[in-house]
């Protein structure tokens, strides 16, 4: 059986139809994970095909972008992108590199039309995964330091979000792996002991960071943040 089969997508800037490609669900299946989400797979990475291009004018959105576009944000796209479009069809299976080209065009679709912080973070945190693969560590860390500011810009504007534990987490995850290491104990004392957050999932994996990073720095003679020297969750 083919890994990969085909949808057909209705653009939502020229309303012209398309088909992409799709991974079989029952190829999803990650061998393993990074502790900030990103995962690995045996036979082929579905996030390569997350991102669905119109080849007609290029407009490129994940399931998560808003379902339509008003005129004004059209016509943002099109100044920006659409008018120095060529057809390109990113439809049928894809490279490393025709993933990573295909996550560029949705980012830049997303800023064109003024996405969601949210959809703009993800896509960014994607793009530092991809280079991750690559094994590319300097333009995975550029690109980590854009995802984290777009998360926090997610935090403080969507306060009441559902997934509060999973980004508090996230923001401070990128911290560790960037090397702010106060700002990451802050983030994980965080989750730790806000009695509202009962995602227990989330509050381990705090838990688990914040203790490998207080075994981290105490091993290195390193001067432990005030969160750990005040607790010892």
């Amino acid at each position: 059986m083919e890994p990969l089969f085909q949808i057909t997508i209705k653009c939502i800037c020229c309303e012209e139809s398309f088909n992409t490609s799709r991974v079989r669900p029952s190829l999803k299946k990650a061998m393993k994970s990074d502790t900030d989400f990103c995962s690995y797979y045996k036979v082929i990475n579905p996030d390569f095909y997350v991102v669905r291009v119109c080849p007609m004018c290029g407009f490129s959105t994940t399931e998560n972008f808003a379902e339509h576009i008003n005129d004004k944000q059209r016509a943002a796209y099109y100044e920006k992108i659409g008018s120095h479009w060529q057809y390109r069809d990113y439809g049928m299976e894809r490279s490393a590199a025709e993933a990573m080209e295909c996550y560029k065009l949705s980012l830049l679709t997303a800023q064109a039309v003024g996405e969601k912080d949210r959809v703009i973070a993800a896509l960014l945190h994607h793009i530092a995964w991809l280079n991750r693969y690559e094994g590319k560590q300097q333009q995975e860390d550029r690109f980590i330091k854009f995802a984290l500011d777009a998360y926090i810009r997610v935090y403080e504007t969507e306060r009441d979000s559902v997934s509060n534990a999973r980004l508090m987490y996230l923001i401070g995850e990128l911290n560790r792996r960037l090397g702010e290491k106060n700002e990451a104990v802050r983030w994980f004392s965080r989750v730790i002991n806000d009695k509202k957050i009962v995602d227990a999932s989330m509050i381990r994996a705090a838990r688990e960071q914040w203790q490998y990073m207080r075994e981290e720095m105490t091993g290195r003679g390193e001067q432990l943040p005030e969160e750990m020297l005040e607790s010892s969750s």
